[in-house]
């Protein structure tokens, strides 16, 4: 019996794997101009971890996590999202008074039906801006998303805004949703039901119809956060409405517990059902529910898999690749010193090896598979003369004889 890949958790060929490096090269420009620095953080964390961050009532703790008992009988986890390690990281080494500003990138983990946009491996870019208060780090990250948009090409998509206000506006919100839903509890879907005991805010964000149509009569959230808070609201979008299709969106909440003030997500009608492709907010409690100090704290992170299907390559100048075509009964150690010259003289051109004895025609054709834009030919005669033939392959492409020192120049100048 032949061993398959666990469900959800697809292989990743070259193939597949082109536009992701061409896509993560364009933020880590991005991120770069922004002068925010990489960290790394461990798959494993202890299940405690997303317990007291992620919110235990949330659909990810109660159905979605990989978690386990180690060989000492300690819960872990596979990571479900990836700020919560971010943080952890920070309080272990004492840097909560710090400000940094943070990216990352990697694979996430949650037990769910597979589908598409929503696989159980799936993999994050994220932002993480951490000891800022809010006011201008949210304009930096919301100008941020709209420069990763526009460098890959995206336009068609809806950027959408909410303040939740602070912990005593969600309190009193909370409890006037409730009053409102307990009466109308039996038309309520059974995942909203159980979100009205456990997160009640969490039913704003419902996917179930029946659930949307009965809020159109709840009380709104805009009426219980302060005027500051509402103004702020106003004054981001306002502020870029210009450059992207901003809008408000008072049912916004996101899908974890520890957000609070500004929360955004992009959405594109262009992906279905799962239109949300990048998403986030502030979190300024999240390092003391986690032991730390208290700590501002806002970020945002990108499902790679589905906004690479918005990913516009059409007008991305790819790299020149040039196929190295050896013939004849030569000695591997003269051509292998070529192009070993080629590649240190201009290391931005692919230069496309055939590592396997095949006739002229044969190795055309390869270079032709392999969508070479030119190929070097050497043969014995050229290399006794220390020459070599270089083929421009496209449709009226000539060809010409060249000493090793011009194929040199004509290849740094590509």
């Amino acid at each position: 019996m032949k061993i398959q890949s666990l469900r959800g958790m697809p292989d990743l060929f070259p193939e597949d794997l082109e536009r992701w490096h061409l896509f993560e090269s364009k933020l880590v420009k991005v991120f770069n101009s922004f002068n925010t620095h990489q960290i790394r953080v461990p798959f494993l964390e202890s299940t405690e971890l997303f317990l007291r961050s992620v919110g235990a009532a949330s659909d990810i703790v109660n159905k979605e996590l990989y978690s386990f008992l180690d060989r000492n009988e300690e819960s872990i986890c596979l990571r479900p999202e990836g700020t919560a390690g971010v943080i952890r990281a920070i309080i272990q080494k004492k840097q909560e008074q710090e400000t940094h500003k943070f990216w990352y990138q990697g694979p996430m983990f949650r037990y769910e039906r597979p589908q598409k946009g929503r696989l159980r491996q799936f993999h994050q870019i994220g932002v993480e801006y951490l000891g800022f208060e809010e006011g201008i780090s949210e304009y930096e990250l919301i100008s941020m998303v709209i420069q990763i948009n526009q460098s890959i090409g995206i336009k068609d998509y809806t950027l959408k805004v909410n303040h939740l206000g602070d912990d005593q506006a969600k309190e009193n919100f909370s409890k006037a949703l409730v009053s409102f839903l307990k009466p109308h509890i039996d038309d309520l879907h059974e995942k909203d039901q159980s979100r009205l005991n456990s997160n009640p805010m969490r039913i704003l964000d419902s996917k179930e119809q029946s659930t949307q149509i009965l809020l159109e009569g709840a009380p709104k959230f805009q009426d219980f956060i302060s005027e500051s808070s509402n103004k702020f609201l106003q004054d981001l979008t306002d502020a870029f409405k210009d450059q992207c299709n901003i809008q408000i969106d008072h049912s916004l909440v996101r899908g974890l517990d520890y957000y609070s003030g500004i929360v955004f997500e992009a959405v594109s009608e262009d992906l279905g059902a799962q239109d949300a492709f990048l998403g986030g907010g502030r979190y300024d409690n999240l390092s003391q529910q986690l032991g730390g100090k208290q700590m501002h704290a806002i970020g945002f992170a990108i499902g790679v898999e589905r906004i690479l299907e918005l990913f516009d390559t059409q007008n991305i100048k790819q790299l020149p690749k040039v196929g190295f075509i050896v013939t004849g009964e030569q000695i591997p150690k003269k051509t292998s010193k070529i192009a070993q010259d080629l590649r240190v003289a201009n290391n931005k051109i692919i230069l496309q090896t055939f590592l396997s004895n095949g006739s002229l025609k044969s190795q055309l054709r390869k270079a032709n598979k392999n969508n070479c834009n030119f190929v070097i030919i050497i043969g014995d005669t050229e290399l006794k003369n220390e020459q070599v033939i270089w083929k421009d392959l496209s449709e009226d492409g000539d060809q010409e004889l060249l000493t090793i020192q011009e194929i040199t120049d004509k290849y740094i100048n590509l």
